[in-house]
């Protein structure tokens, strides 16, 4: 039995090499350049994968070791902070691939573009880099002269995104234009044509844009869009009735309201003229002239009286026309009873009179004493117990219902003892 630190000299260099290689080799991977060549017009997809980069954060993990940490990346045109207009990227969770997407343009052909990728290990924050190298290339026909723009309801960019999807999608899309030449030019997500984020219920997606472009005329089955009874259902918000839409519904749901065809052959192409750019450099205008240190007094009076007293005045004069109008043009209560018919003022005099009536007949009120307040004969012992109030308990101010806190001066009754204490009594 060999522990670890027994083992000889010769396998620990062994061991202290192979890690020295291992080490060398992920420090050279993880800052070589990946030279893409993708075609100008056509659209450009590259992941960044996870596990690529799973092996360049410490502790290096070994062959078999499940690791799910979380990683996030960062895209940058080197030497600039964001992106190519082109490029876009896009990443759901930190667990799962990013991808770069976009569709390069003419005017970047030939001009090698060097994107920074950084990822960032969400688990032990440490960060590792690779350069991509898109060299964007001529296409043999660019750009192809018909295009169509689809918009798909039942997906997002990231499922589009998947070469198995966009395969799929370009068959359908064959099979019914039936060109020579059909290539993906571009995708979009809806969010950037101004789409809202769709609510977490019934699986709902996102939507997103698919422009692809052939070399032959549309078919008459895409022209169906373009007819009057189709553009009127369009307007009244119901689908459009085409006879190839059941080439593309088992797998993808197509809004043809939405649908694109354009003809580049007969768009009129805009110029624009931009102004030429000048050196950079303001013209000569001498030196600096301070102002003069002998300047004018100003009088200050006249901003005064406009900033302050003519408002106060206009205050003053407002105040006084509001405490006359309120003070001094008061109605009174004779004007009040002479505008008021006689028959209103009948009632409320008669409604005073009987209020006022109640209140001095409650002051002055006698109620007749109930049973309970006359005196009491115990027939046992013959002892009369005198009444619960007294003669001289005021009856003004009896409560019409008795409790046990207005009994003030209750008396306690004597209660009935058994018969034969009193014959114990009457014989002693």
């Amino acid at each position: 039995l060999s522990l670890p630190w027994q083992k000889s000299r010769t396998e620990r260099e062994n061991e202290r090499g192979k890690k020295r290689k291992l080490l060398v080799t992920i420090l050279s991977r993880s800052h070589a350049d990946r030279n893409v060549y993708p075609s100008a017009g056509v659209l450009f997809v590259h992941v960044l994968e996870r596990e690529y980069f799973k092996g360049e954060f410490p502790p290096y993990p070994k062959a078999g070791d499940p690791s799910n940490d979380p990683i996030t990346f960062n895209t940058n045109l080197k030497g600039y902070p964001d992106r190519p207009g082109w490029l876009r990227y896009i990443q759901r969770t930190p667990h799962s691939d990013g991808v770069l997407y976009g569709s390069p343009t003419a005017e970047h052909i030939g001009k090698p573009t060097v994107i920074e990728i950084t990822a960032y290990n969400r688990r032990t924050f440490e960060t590792a880099r690779h350069n991509l190298v898109i060299n964007i290339k001529a296409a043999e026909e660019f750009p192809l002269p018909y295009q169509a723009e689809f918009y798909i309801k039942n997906m997002n960019v990231e499922e589009m995104l998947a070469s198995e999807v966009l395969g799929d999608f370009l068959g359908a899309v064959k099979n019914v234009w039936q060109p020579e030449r059909l290539n993906a030019i571009n995708i979009t997500s809806a969010l950037d044509r101004g789409g809202r984020v769709p609510l977490p219920i019934n699986n709902l997606k996102e939507g997103v844009y698919v422009m692809v472009g052939a070399d032959v005329p549309f078919s008459s089955c895409l022209r169906e869009v373009e007819s009057p009874h189709n553009q009127l259902r369009c307007s009244q918000e119901m689908e459009p009735v085409i006879s190839c839409d059941k080439k593309f519904r088992a797998q993808f749901h197509i809004d043809w309201c939405k649908i694109s065809l354009v003809d580049i052959n007969k768009v009129v192409p805009v110029y624009v003229t931009r102004p030429e750019p000048g050196t950079g450099i303001l013209p000569e205008f001498g030196e600096y002239k301070p102002p003069s240190e002998s300047l004018k007094s100003r009088d200050y009076f006249s901003d005064f009286l406009v900033t302050l007293a003519v408002p106060s005045a206009v205050a003053l004069v407002l105040f006084f026309i509001l405490g006359y109008t309120m003070c001094c043009r008061r109605e009174g209560v004779e004007k009040r009873n002479m505008q008021t018919p006689d028959i209103q003022l009948v009632h409320h005099s008669s409604i005073q009179k009987s209020t006022k009536e109640l209140r001095s007949m409650s002051k002055n009120r006698e109620i007749s004493w109930p049973l309970s307040t006359l005196p009491v004969f115990n027939p046992v012992s013959g002892e009369v117990v005198p009444p619960i109030h007294p003669d001289n308990y005021e009856t003004t101010s009896m409560p019409l219902m008795q409790t046990q806190a207005n009994l003030q001066n209750q008396i306690t009754i004597p209660q009935q003892r058994p018969s034969g204490e009193n014959l114990k009594t009457a014989v002693l």
